[in-house]
């Protein structure tokens, strides 16, 4: 009998998570020199991180030989939010907050709610810790959140949303949402995923932490990695009740975000103007390539991220093509869209890149 045999049969139902393929193994694979390839397949900022966080981590180096203090971090996202400190939870990537509360609230016996087309670590999660899957069928790509209400089970406990979702870039209206937190049982939490936030036009914009004092069961997770440019430090923060906050905290690892990682968030929270250059620049972009992907014919799904959709019909033969073009982006066949593809809002120069090449893997 093999020792594998001995693990928990949960966990060896869990197929493990994908990532974007890395310049550096496509470089390998192709032949293609590095500065000839284009990644557009993991919702990096195509701005870097911003000055204030570059000079911050700069300046944290010589601190590596201590373990790290976030207290300074957890102050900042405090006057940020309004929130006190009690109320926050650091983590390695925001991945990593949703795999405590996960840990926090699921087990074998209990059940988890999750939409199709939804971010692949929700049910990764929830199987680690040996809970059953309630995927609910999709509405127009994105969460149908009626659906998602009457699958509630009274063995549920947790429900995942993204807004904006990803990979789908769909975006739940704030008052259907608030609407779908009071129809739910208080004792089901719901962990609502805000790694694209920031990206949120005005028009549709609100603070969904201003609804914490009303509803006790939400947990609201938001990243660095995104349009703060962060993704290689690994740094998030959950917002949620101060009882909730201390659960995860107790399944947190101690000094989970590392010193270089809370000195660079901690300058990037205060970087407005970084923040509104790449809003302005992701604005731009989705206009290049809604454009494009109109003129070239492919149909597409209206994003509210940094990222968009599109039907490539045989996906995976388009996407080879790409690749040996040099160009990457983020096949999501294992999201149930077999036909799909997703590109990553890059530059100008970037975006013009994936459209030509784009153009000629459509033979």
């Amino acid at each position: 009998m093999s020792l594998c045999d001995q693990s928990l049969p949960y966990v060896r139902a869990i197929s493990p998570y994908q990532p974007g393929k890395p310049i550096t193994q496509l470089a390998r694979e192709m032949g293609i020199p590095v500065e000839r390839i284009v990644k557009l397949a993991s919702n990096e900022n195509p701005l870097g991180m911003s000055p204030k966080a570059r000079a911050a981590l700069e300046a944290a180096v010589g601190t590596l030989e201590r373990y790290p203090d976030d207290f300074e971090l957890k102050a900042a996202v405090a006057a940020h939010t309004g929130l006190g400190r009690e109320r926050i939870v650091l983590g390695n990537g925001s991945n990593d907050l949703l795999d405590m509360a996960a840990r926090v609230f699921l087990a074998p016996g209990r059940s988890t709610v999750f939409s199709q087309h939804a971010f692949a670590v929700y049910p990764l999660a929830s199987l680690s810790v040996g809970a059953e899957l309630i995927a609910v069928p999709a509405r127009e790509f994105g969460h149908d959140l009626d659906a998602m209400r009457a699958a509630v089970r009274p063995d549920t406990r947790l429900v995942w949303i993204a807004n904006p979702n990803n990979p789908t870039g769909t975006f739940v209206p704030y008052p259907q949402l608030k609407e779908f937190m009071r129809a739910l049982p208080g004792d089901v939490v719901v962990v609502l995923d805000e790694a694209y936030n920031e990206y949120l036009p005005a028009r549709v914009s609100a603070d969904s932490k201003d609804w914490l004092g009303e509803f006790p069961n939400l947990v609201i997770t938001r990243t660095f990695s995104k349009i703060y440019g962060l993704a290689g430090l690994r740094v998030g923060y959950a917002l949620a009740s101060a009882e909730i906050a201390d659960l995860m905290n107790r399944v947190r690892q101690p000094f989970n975000c590392n010193n270089l990682a809370l000195a660079a968030a901690t300058a990037a929270l205060d970087d407005r103007e970084f923040v509104a250059r790449s809003q302005e620049l992701n604005r731009a972009g989705m206009e290049q390539l809604v454009a494009g992907f109109r003129q070239l014919g492919f149909e597409f799904i209206p994003s509210y991220g940094n990222f968009v959709a599109f039907r490539a019909g045989d996906a995976a033969t388009v996407n080879d093509k790409l690749l040996r073009q040099g160009v990457i982006v983020r096949p999501v066949a294992g999201y149930g869209m077999p036909e799909w593809l997703r590109v990553t809002i890059g530059t100008e120069a970037e975006n013009r890149r994936f459209l030509q090449a784009l153009e000629t893997a459509r033979g």
